[in-house]
């Protein structure tokens, strides 16, 4: 079931070291690159259906396109590296296994958007992978990959600073991530009446998350059809799935989409420790609505196959929970976590998150009633879609769908 292609050096030993990625393919790609105008490989990209792999899945290349003609302003490339949704833990693995395929996917779409300047925005808790990323970013350097000439023969500038976020979920959200690169407050920004690129002091940028990046060598260098004769004619290509819980074999593992999430929880994941059942799966991180085991056995992973059972693939960082767990306690945790990170920015999330917190606090202590439940319901209802960014309507989708799912272990309690 493994595909490796962003993983492909993960087990080599030493292979985040320049020296090891240069003997096992890193970085051959460019000498292709620059044989190709940028929007030749935007067109590349746009042909392979790459899509963002942070969580919306939406298409790459169509995201690359939205910057406006070269012109005297300054273009920028942002990495989204701050991977605080809960039960994700994939971009951490190319920071720590093979951080080269990342600064290779950098030069390439630079090259692609004409940016000669890419950010990459890690969050603040991953000091061990902040300091190895650095580590080959100045190897890159020193090597004269990247710099004033790239490969030192190639006349075009790409620079590469890391920047350290302060832990807050909220600037996984591409423009509070932005707000905290330019100094803010990480609050959401009100959204275009039309599709355009992103905006960077003013100047004209494009964000990515940090697969998304690392699966762009592959495809300059293997052209669109090397890409898409893995996953769905939808969903081509592969991703990097996590999954935790209790499993034999928790961990990441890069795969094609269009496969079974039973086969992946059994296969790769080793099946459910002894003594354990399956009784839900939450399949992309915290935001995603919660699937029940009969829904496991009908889910396959890929984007549109996720929808039409009624939840996303989201980062595909899979959650696994056995019968043992309250659900209840499932959905106040979830809670918790929320109503900490909400930025406060959009009353209907700030109150909301807040307000649900406390009636899962009551359901607990046996204070509640089924009316709370329905509260619940309408509180979700009320955060949907009436707020700046996707926060609310997360929280809506994972909360309600456990409520929903699962009201019967909530109606135990008023039994107490």
């Amino acid at each position: 079931m493994v595909t490796r292609i962003v993983s492909k050096n993960f087990d080599i030993p030493n292979s985040h070291k320049l020296e090891v990625a240069l003997a096992n393919g890193r970085y051959s790609s460019i000498d292709k690159l620059f044989t190709m105008k940028p929007e030749e490989v935007t067109a590349e990209v746009t042909k392979s259906g790459l899509r963002g792999k942070g969580g919306g899945g939406a298409a790459c290349g169509p995201k690359w396109e939205l910057m406006p003609p070269v012109d005297e302003r300054p273009r920028y490339l942002i990495v989204n590296g701050d991977e605080s949704e809960p039960g994700t833990f994939k971009d951490r693995q190319i920071f720590q296994y093979d951080p080269h395929i990342l600064i290779e996917g950098i030069i390439c779409t630079c090259w692609a958007i004409q940016a000669n300047h890419a950010y990459i925005y890690i969050r603040g808790e991953y000091k061990f992978f902040i300091d190895r990323l650095n580590e080959a970013i100045q190897e890159a350097y020193k090597a004269k990959i990247i710099g004033d000439k790239i490969m030192d023969k190639y006349d075009f500038k790409v620079d590469i600073t890391v920047h350290r976020g302060g832990g807050a979920y909220i600037c996984g959200e591409k423009s509070a991530l932005i707000e905290s690169l330019e100094g803010k407050r990480g609050h959401p920004r009100l959204k275009p009446h039309g599709k355009e690129c992103e905006w960077f002091y003013g100047d004209p940028a494009t964000v990515n998350n940090v697969e998304t990046i690392s699966s762009v060598p592959n495809i300059v260098e293997n052209g669109a059809e090397g890409y898409t004769k893995y996953g769905t004619e939808k969903s081509p290509g592969t991703m990097l799935f996590a999954i935790s819980g209790p499993v034999k074999n928790p961990g990441v593992y890069e795969m094609e989409y269009g496969n079974k999430m039973i086969d992946f929880l059994n296969i790769l994941g080793g099946g459910m420790i002894e003594g354990k059942k399956l009784k839900a799966i939450i399949p992309g991180g915290t935001s995603c609505p919660i699937l029940t085991a009969d829904e496991v056995e009908r889910a396959v992973l890929d984007y549109e196959s996720m929808w039409d059972i009624g939840s996303t693939l989201g980062t595909g960082g899979m959650i696994v929970i056995d019968e043992s767990a309250s659900m209840v306690d499932v959905a106040k945790n979830i809670i918790e976590f929320y109503h900490h990170e909400s930025c406060g920015q959009c009353t209907p999330c700030r109150e909301g998150c807040g307000w649900i917190d406390k009636i899962l606090r009551d359901v607990l202590d046996g204070k509640a009633t089924s009316d709370d439940l329905q509260t619940i319901l309408d509180v979700c209802d009320t955060m949907n879609g009436k707020t700046v960014c996707v926060f609310a309507p997360a929280v809506k989708d994972i909360i309600a769908s456990i409520v929903i799912k699962f009201r019967s272990e909530f109606e135990e309690y008023f039994k107490k």
